[in-house]
């Protein structure tokens, strides 16, 4: 038996935004029937026109039900959802906080057949038309059964994830809630700090942004509604880590103030070694990588002649940055390889005509 057999459908989508709406198609792209319920007709009409499915009737009895909602909303609309659904009928939610929900439907007599889970996958972008198939190829999907959870199902909750081509990954709910305070949360709180200082700034301090800033604050762009409710749910967690960083904060405040070479070169130190624990793809082991510049004319098809000649090298990349020269009508692309094939690219690209930069 495949790992996704444990799946035949009918899948209800209940919330069709980007998350709801990406798992929709992705179920559609498997062949099976999709459900769609959202108390906005309009994005039920945009999804249904997307190809992610039809509208539910109530004849309908679907064999598993996402609820992917705002997270304020989950423990309400899951106990609504194991309140209203058929006897068989599993339940699962795609929310980025797993003890709250688990421990709103704890008391309900069908909590046996509700699975918390969480794609790790997303962008700064919402709503239906953001939505792809692919959003979460390759991507992990914790799997978060409570203790009254049956295996089976356990079993068509991953069948889910694996549907919709991710790699399962089992925490408890706790235990997730611990992770995504330390991989997700803290850092979008981090990433809106940062991007606070430059609300105010001179344009002329601004003109000097460059990839390093973006990097940095590209996730505060997301929805401050929807990321107050994920932070909040996950306060304790949240609290705890924001405590560690406060006190590096002081350290770093404390090296920078008293001319402290050393002290700020650990801290420093310590933040590199943090990004080499990052896992690289495919959760193997991150590998050293050397990136290629590319001089890039702001033209159509520029970058896709660019990725072209690239692939025509035989060298694989690994990452790709985008930055804008505002000055000229020129861009950057810096081209992540793995140390040792960068000299392979930059000849490959120069012998086409590109001017690449060391």
């Amino acid at each position: 038996m495949s790992e996704t057999s444990a799946l035949t459908g009918p899948v209800e989508i209940v919330g069709t935004g980007l998350i709801g709406t990406s798992i929709a198609l992705a179920c559609r792209r498997a062949g099976l029937e999709v459900l769609l319920t959202d108390t906005t007709p309009d994005h039920v009409r945009t999804a249904t026109g997307l190809g992610a499915g039809r509208a539910r009737t109530t004849d309908d009895v679907p064999q598993l039900v996402v609820v992917a909602v705002p997270p304020d909303a989950l423990g309400t609309v899951i106990n609504q959802v194991l309140d209203s659904v058929g006897p068989d009928t599993i339940v699962t939610d795609v929310g980025s906080v797993k003890a709250g929900p688990l421990a709103a439907v704890s008391g309900h007599p069908a909590v046996s057949r509700y699975v918390g889970s969480h794609p790790m996958a997303g962008t700064e972008h919402s709503g239906p038309l953001s939505a792809n198939a692919e959003l979460f190829d390759g991507r992990p999907w914790a799997i978060t059964p409570g203790p009254d959870a049956t295996s089976a199902a356990t079993r068509v909750v991953e069948a889910l994830a694996a549907l919709c081509g991710a790699v399962p990954v089992h925490l408890s709910p706790v235990e997730h809630d611990r992770a995504v305070a330390r991989t997700s949360h803290v850092p979008h709180l981090m990433a809106s700090l940062v991007a606070g200082t430059l609300a105010g700034a001179s344009a002329e301090h601004l003109a000097l942004s460059g990839t390093g800033v973006r990097d940095v604050t590209r996730v505060a762009g997301g929805d401050p509604r929807l990321y107050s409710q994920i932070i909040g749910g996950n306060a304790t967690a949240v609290a705890a880590l924001l405590a560690e960083v406060r006190d590096r904060l002081d350290l770093a405040l404390e090296a920078v103030a008293g001319g402290d070479r050393v002290g700020l070169e650990s801290l420093l130190a310590y933040g590199q070694a943090g990004t080499r624990a990052i896992p690289g793809k495919h959760g193997a082991a991150p590998l050293p990588m050397e990136a290629v510049r590319v001089a890039l004319p702001d033209q159509p098809g520029g970058l896709a002649r660019l990725f072209s000649d690239a692939g025509d090298s035989g060298v694989n990349i690994e990452d790709v940055r985008i930055d804008h020269d505002p000055g000229r009508p020129v861009g950057q692309v810096e081209l992540d390889v793995v140390v040792g094939r960068a000299e392979e690219l930059r000849a490959a690209l120069e012998s086409r005509g590109w001017v690449t930069h060391r």
